[in-house]
């Protein structure tokens, strides 16, 4: 008969359990330091802002100073600034201590070019295929489809807050159609 005898080659039950406890949380902690970046890619950001906004930002990614925009600024321009969701968003200045209280995006409806604000003529005009928007946005003449997207702003802590616009068009009177 055999006789099976402990041998100094074969760890005993409990370094064995211990060496499988020890490579499974190695294991384990390799894979959950690997798959955060990618959950949290996956996982939307939270607004900033204590009303949910985003701050606006200027060309170079920097806070707007509401001060040094009105200063540097006349009354009815409409100047670009990264708004909701990185998009470029008219501020409109509506006297000297104040902007409006509402944005007005610059993405054309029509093929996404970006319109600017031509002064001469007091309107948006596209330069891709020649849509007309008047001061506030509104669609005067195609191909664009629909008017220009609006979003609230507001002055919080010498910062413009822009936040979205879901409630009624104020120009159209229909329901927005970008909310």
């Amino acid at each position: 008969m055999a006789q099976f005898s402990e041998s100094a080659d074969v760890p005993d039950m409990g370094r064995r359990q211990f060496m499988n406890l020890l490579t499974f949380g190695t294991v384990t902690g390799v894979a959950l330091g690997a798959l955060y970046p990618v959950v949290k890619f996956f996982i939307p950001t939270s607004a900033s802002g204590s009303g949910g906004g985003t701050t606006a930002k200027d060309e170079l990614g920097n806070n707007v100073s509401v001060a040094k925009f009105l200063e540097s600024h006349n009354v009815g321009d409409r100047t670009l600034v990264q708004g909701l969701k990185g998009d470029p968003t008219y501020i409109v200045v509506e006297s000297k201590e104040a902007i409006a209280d509402y944005g007005i995006n610059a993405i054309c409806t029509h093929l996404g070019c970006v319109v600017p604000w031509n002064v001469a003529e007091n309107k948006f005009k596209c330069p891709c295929h020649g849509s007309q928007y008047d001061p506030t946005g509104k669609v005067v003449r195609g191909p664009a489809p629909k008017s220009l997207p609006l979003a609230h702003t507001k002055v919080d802590d010498d910062k413009i807050v822009l936040t979205p616009w879901t409630e009624t068009d104020f120009r159209t009177g229909e329901e927005a159609w970008w909310a």
